[in-house]
């Protein structure tokens, strides 16, 4: 970058230099005061910077400098530094301030973007910047205080709005150009097309607007004459502010370029990943796009690990629930099965019990498909049916691990089924999901993959069934008497709500008009005990099986849904739809 007015040089001596020393070397401390440092941190294991500070020998600022000439970056004072307004406009307003990023300079024939950071170690919201800008991202250091001044005066308030981009957008196009998939399409015109700054700027601003309101997916789907922008939040799809139909084609060249997929096939679903920082916090991106009529659509799955707390009081379970739960994975060997819809919050209920069972003593390997978030201490292993890796042929392999606990993330088919039943019988722990209504039913499952109802008997020690429904926001949450149609949907009558109050959320701006903030997780688990394995044996039908574990004590879903309902956590609206009514 040429030489700008408040830029200063380069130490490149310093590059590389024990901190001690390159701080003296700017005359900032003596070597005694090093000495002195350094003497501390062998009581106190601080970084010697942080010692420093806290004896008094140097700030903040100072040590800022000092790092960034370790690092051979330039540091910067942003005083009377001015930003052309094509600079600024490289990066949204809500981006500056998400990554504490200011843009200072611009190289059009090299694509290299000079942006203002506070810290020289913050690589990761430089890579971040780099690969959702698609920019040659380079940095330099400024003082925390200027640097948040810049970014208030140039940016403020007044952050870039999607409907502002979109509007902006529309103004410019070709709408009339129909989509042919077997056109074939310019590959450097696509390229130029995902790289345009507009482009990049508006799925930004969706992909943070996305994150900021907590969304699970964003999905981008082409139709005749429109394209549209969906998030999913707490399991119900919002609308967006649609851009312009012909922006189909370089929003999903971006996200591909993103997810370092092949642009050109426009013909056969691809997938990929997307790894994001926000802020401090690592978001991973999984990306899946399909082919339709009308174009590519494509679907991002926003996993933000910051976002789940993998804990089992997080998990939402009331304490007798929680108490027979942890009965069930404490066991030494048997079978536990997690049940449950697509989406209903059966990975973070088995990764929470892991989570709790990951100690030193255990070895815990798992197959799963996708791996969705990365723990410490376990053995995670993505299955790929494509090169012969099934969740069966991981399970026999997984027992020449010498494995204490395997998770087996779905029992799809027999060989599954019967590898983990051998797993069982030889002394693991085996945690699985299935997909079934509720817990009774899962056995009638077993039973049609192929399974002896002897070995079911013989392994499975719990079964949990479990649903999310929508919390009632807090902030607008109130009381009413509902009708007797809304209560007839739950077989309900006036005077079984006598001296209970319901609730509701009118709709407010922290909960986007909705009613609803959040979810909660509604169980159902029954514990195999020796009357029920008997009637496992004598092929008892699932309604039986539920009854007598009612009469064991077995809450059901839509038990307790209603617990949460009188306890005014969610609505009728959403137990209704997530319970199924008891035989």
């Amino acid at each position: 970058m040429a030489e700008s007015k408040g830029l200063s040089r380069k130490d490149n001596d310093l590059k590389g230099r024990r901190i001690g020393r390159v701080l003296t070397k700017l005359g900032m401390v003596t070597r005694d005061q090093v000495q002195e440092g350094l003497a501390l941190q062998e009581k106190r294991r601080a970084p010697i910077g942080q010692l420093l500070i806290e004896l008094g020998y140097i700030n903040a600022d100072q040590l800022n400098e000092a790092l960034a000439a370790q690092q051979g970056m330039e540091m910067v004072d942003l005083g009377d530094y001015d930003i052309p307004d094509e600079v600024l406009r490289l990066i949204p307003g809500e981006m500056a301030n998400t990554y504490n990023v200011l843009p200072l300079a611009y190289d059009q024939g090299s694509k290299k973007l000079t942006v203002a950071v506070k810290s020289a170690d913050n690589y990761q919201a430089l890579d971040t910047l780099q690969m959702m800008m698609g920019f040659s991202v380079e940095s330099v250091v400024a003082p925390a205080e200027q640097l948040d001044k810049k970014i208030n005066q140039y940016y403020g308030e007044d952050e870039e709005s999607l409907a502002s981009l979109v509007a902006e957008l529309s103004e410019d196009a070709d709408e009339d150009e129909e989509f042919d998939a077997s056109k074939s399409v310019d590959l450097e015109a696509q390229v130029e097309m995902a790289n345009d700054n507009r482009v990049i700027r508006l799925l930004n601003l969706v992909l943070l607007q996305a994150i900021k309101d907590k969304a699970s997916d964003i999905h981008f789907e082409p139709f005749e004459d429109e394209f549209k922008m969906r998030y999913r939040i707490d399991g119900v799809l919002y609308e967006m502010i649609p851009p312009p139909r012909h922006l189909a084609l370089p929003i999903v060249s971006r996200i591909k370029v993103m997810a370092n997929l092949d642009i050109a096939e426009r013909r056969l679903p691809q997938d990929g990943r997307i790894e994001l920082t926000v802020g401090e916090s690592p978001v991973d991106l999984r990306v899946a796009v399909l082919p339709t009529m009308f174009g590519e659509s494509v679907v991002m799955r926003i996993l933000d690990r910051s976002n789940t707390s993998l804990s089992l009081e997080s998990v939402g379970m009331r304490s007798d629930d929680l108490d027979t739960f942890r009965q069930l994975i404490h066991k030494p060997n048997g079978i536990v099965i997690v049940t449950g819809p697509t989406g209903s919050g059966k990975t973070t209920t088995l990764y929470s019990a892991l989570n709790e069972l990951n100690e030193i003593s255990e070895k815990i390997l798992t197959a799963e498909d996708p791996v969705e978030y990365d723990i410490d201490g376990l053995c995670q292993v993505q299955v790929n049916p494509d090169v012969g890796l099934t969740f069966a042929a991981a399970l026999r392999s997984f027992l020449r691990q010498d494995p204490d606990i395997i998770l087996v993330g779905e029992t799809r088919d027999l060989e599954t089924a019967q590898i983990a039943v051998q797993a069982s019988l030889t002394g693991h722990l085996v945690f699985t999901t299935l997909h079934t209504n509720d817990a009774p039913s899962s056995v009638a499952r077993l039973l049609d993959l192929g399974l002896e109802s002897f070995l079911i008997t013989a392994t499975i020690e719990g079964i949990v069934a479990q649903r999310l429904v929508r919390k009632v926001c807090p902030r607008c949450k109130e009381a009413y008497d509902p009708g007797e149609e809304e209560l007839f949907q739950l077989n309900l009558t006036l005077e079984d709500l006598e001296g209970r109050k319901l609730y509701r959320g009118r709709g407010c701006d922290f909960c986007n008009q909705s009613g609803y903030k959040g979810r909660m997780g509604l169980f159902e688990i029954m514990v195999l005990d020796d009357e029920l394995r008997d009637l496992i044996m004598k092929q008892a039908s699932t309604q039986l099986l539920r009854s007598e574990a009612r009469k064991r004590g077995m809450r059901t879903l839509r038990q307790t849904g209603l617990t949460a309902l009188y306890d005014g956590l969610t609505s009728i609206d959403e137990v209704v739809r997530e319970t199924m009514i008891e035989d």
